[in-house]
């Protein structure tokens, strides 16, 4: 089976602050060979198995939250979530002798009430005064969950069905618990160096005077016209200075492997291949020469294939070639036959000198 879900450092790293449900892709299970260790140093994958994993958390980043067990009731900020290992990260809080950040610890899922709010209680049996305590979910419920296709992710809504410690007259109707919003993303102020909203927002693009449309005549400007008017200055009068200069290095500025350009060049080289193939089809069946059609049908289909492969031998060979490359075979080539020539010479104009022991043949 081929494993789509997380990869192992994904894994690793499993825990995440965004609250949004986009996937499903931690109910999945992953190959068990990566959690063996095979050093100390290897990091440690936790998980449980995925059908005790949770499909849709209610419990996100930025929520409010106690720990069931925690006998004072201290309220904590969800730092991140990891839905692998069902843990819930939580922020640490700072002590107050040494000023130092206690690490983040994490709890499961199930030990987390959400917060719901202060609530006021009537007085207790000899108080006059109302007491505010904090109210926590017990049970909590959703809505059906749906894709939201603008948001691209899961949307639901979340409600509490019973509070700890009861609210008094509830009668077990539904209170909405509100997801958490994302802090506002402050706007630093610009300083001398920044642009400002108005000057990025102003129009300082001026429209061409001629008709920018693709029927519209095209402006008559070259470029000799152009540097004859920087040389000769009675001609600058005649070239439109405020003429934007798109229109005139539209081949210069245009991308030649776009792929509307990809496709033409494809369409023309197939109606190239046909035209070639019916030119070659009629002169074979024009010159039969004993042949059957059907024989000179495949011939012509033998040409054609043959030549659209030598077409394109040369045109991988002249990729290959660089001109650097080119100029410097040449120059050896040149090189080469120079000093066979002069070796040539040489063995022509040698001279031998006489000696006792030499023998000249008889047809010399």
């Amino acid at each position: 089976m081929t494993y789509k879900g997380y990869t192992r450092l994904q894994l690793v790293r499993g825990a995440t602050t965004s609250p949004w449900t986009t996937n499903f892709r931690h109910m999945l299970p992953f190959p068990k060979k990566w959690l063996k260790r095979f050093s100390i140093r290897d990091p440690v994958i936790k998980s449980v198995r995925p059908k005790d994993r949770i499909q849709y958390w209610n419990v996100v980043p930025g929520d409010q939250v106690r720990l069931l067990g925690d006998k004072t009731n201290t309220l904590h900020e969800v730092l991140s979530i990891n839905k692998v290992s069902n843990r819930v990260f939580v922020k640490g809080t700072v002590t107050g002798e040494q000023d130092k950040v206690v690490s983040n610890k994490n709890y499961h899922y199930s030990r987390c009430q959400l917060f719901l709010g202060n609530y006021e209680f009537p007085p207790q049996s000899g108080s006059s005064e109302a007491q505010v305590t904090p109210v926590f979910a017990k049970r909590l419920g959703t809505t059906a969950p749906f894709w939201n296709p603008f948001l691209q992710r899961f949307d639901w809504q979340r409600f509490a069905t019973s509070t700890a410690p009861r609210l008094p007259n509830f009668n077990g109707e539904q209170l909405p618990i509100p997801w958490p919003q994302p802090p506002r993303i402050r706007i630093p102020e610009p300083t001398n160096t920044d642009a400002t909203h108005d000057v990025v927002a102003q129009v300082t693009y001026q429209p061409p005077k001629f008709s920018p449309s693709i029927d519209g005549p095209l402006p008559h400007a070259s470029e000799d016209a152009f540097l004859a008017s920087i040389v000769n200055l009675h001609l600058r009068d005649t070239i439109d200075e405020s003429a934007p200069v798109e229109p005139f290095l539209h081949k210069e500025l245009s991308n030649p492997h776009s792929k509307a350009k990809k496709l033409r060049r494809f369409k023309e080289y197939k109606i190239r291949t046909k035209a070639l193939l019916k030119e070659t089809l009629a002169y074979e069946l024009r010159n039969l020469n004993g042949r059957k059609p059907q024989e000179a049908r495949a011939e012509a289909l033998f040409k054609w294939r043959a030549q659209l492969k030598t077409e394109r031998d040369e045109k991988k060979k002249m990729r290959w070639k660089h001109k650097s490359e080119v100029a410097n075979l040449e120059r050896k080539a040149a090189r080469k036959v120079r000093k066979e020539v002069q070796q040539r010479r040489r063995l022509t104009e040698m001279v031998l000198g006489e000696g006792s022991n030499q023998v000249i043949p008889k047809d010399i």
